[in-house]
């Protein structure tokens, strides 16, 4: 199924480190959008770790207070995974800023979760459209340039909001390179561009003697080994 974006699923994820591959899930967000009806639905987990000071920091969410509050991790771990897969057997596209990082979480916490549907990544699509635009490509900094409102940064719902209101742009603004392409050639131009984005940035980085070790390839998904 072709991308509509009066049809979809946001989703983002707050977790315990920006490494997906160690990630726990902290708070997972997810935001139904069918036409003008917006469903959301947050969830908070007790990662059953430590939450790092500086993830903390990022998101707000404390050891203690995700304790407290926070439903089972493995539950609230299911029921994301659920809302996903029953967004796909629907035929609804999934919306997540920067896949490459939360699919992955997704990944690595639960074995046979596989992409089975269309994904649009704003963050990979914004990078292809505009390629040359100087400037950070943080879901705010991205936001600001489209004048998109973002509520509340790092705020797992406030962040699937803004992630679906930059796909709803991106799919207008570049309607003659993205409408008309069905979920398939979607995604397979998604994955060559940001191929091509992160190989150019590991050439970067090595040719200043930095390390780019941990610079994937791979989209919507990565492994350990890429």
């Amino acid at each position: 199924m072709p991308f509509d974006p009066t049809n979809m699923l946001s989703f983002d994820l707050e977790t315990t480190s920006a490494n997906p591959l160690e990630a726990r899930i902290v708070t997972s967000a997810l935001v139904r959008i069918k036409g003008r009806e917006v469903k959301k639905e947050e969830l908070l987990a007790d990662p059953g770790v430590e939450i790092p000071q500086e993830a903390s920091e990022v998101h707000g969410i404390t050891t203690e207070y995700a304790r407290e509050h926070g439903r089972p991790h493995e539950e609230v771990l299911q029921k994301t995974v659920d809302a996903i897969r029953q967004a796909w057997s629907e035929g609804v596209s999934l919306v997540v800023y920067n896949a490459a990082y939360d699919l992955t979480v997704l990944g690595q916490l639960f074995e046979d979760f596989t992409v089975d549907g269309t994904v649009f990544d704003p963050y990979v699509v914004d990078k292809a459209m505009d390629p040359y635009r100087k400037g950070k490509r943080t879901l705010g900094a991205v936001c600001e340039n489209y004048n998109i409102t973002l509520d509340n940064a790092h705020e797992a719902t406030a962040d699937a909001l803004a992630a679906a209101r930059v796909a709803w742009v991106l799919n207008k603004k570049f309607a003659d390179k993205l409408q008309g392409l069905s979920g398939e050639e979607l995604m397979e131009k998604q994955a060559v561009w940001h191929h091509d984005s992160q190989t150019s940035l590991k050439k970067y980085l090595e040719s200043r003697d930095r390390d780019a070790s941990d610079v994937s390839t791979s989209w919507p998904m990565r492994s350990a080994n890429t």
